[in-house]
């Protein structure tokens, strides 16, 4: 196990590829969102975030608010995931007017984001990783970015492009 005070990176983000765990989790609202409820339906682009309210995360999550059209149609759901509690992200929501599901991957601590090899133990909060995830439930493109580094969403563009 790894100690509070260890400067563990994340392990091996999953890949395009991979088949992506299913998992269910408490949105900013307290109700359950699992991946699996939108395998045969829709593709899902997963978003990690470091912390609601910082400013990296701010910009990235107003960027999918503002061009929502270009991440969430009839093919595709939007699920932003953090380790922060669904009460925090219930007041960033309001705050920012986000409308699209923040999961809350608070307890067990990180676990989704462990699953997904994003999880940084000694942040305890996972890098901003980011994987499209098609109907079937496989990975078909992922962008992994430290904390501190911006993500650029034009290849997922491309990605989604491709599977249509």
């Amino acid at each position: 196990m790894t100690s509070p005070t260890s400067t563990t990176q994340p392990s091996s983000p999953l890949a395009p590829g991979d088949t992506a765990p299913d998992f269910t989790l408490k949105d900013q609202n307290g109700q359950d969102t699992s991946l699996a409820q939108f395998r045969g339906d829709k593709n899902v682009v997963l978003v990690f975030y470091p912390f609601a309210f910082s400013g990296i995360c701010t910009g990235e999550l107003c960027e999918i608010r503002d061009n929502l059209g270009a991440f969430v149609d009839a093919d595709v759901q939007v699920l932003a995931i953090s380790c922060d509690h669904m009460f925090s992200q219930r007041a960033w929501a309001d705050k920012e007017g986000y409308f699209f599901p923040l999961l809350s991957d608070f307890w067990p601590h990180g676990a989704v984001s462990r699953a997904f090899g994003v999880f940084h133990e000694s942040a305890g909060a996972p890098i901003r990783g980011t994987f499209l995830v098609d109907r079937d439930g496989v990975i078909r493109w992922s962008l992994v970015n430290d904390i501190g580094q911006a993500r650029d969403f034009s290849g997922y563009h491309e990605a989604l492009a491709a599977l249509r």
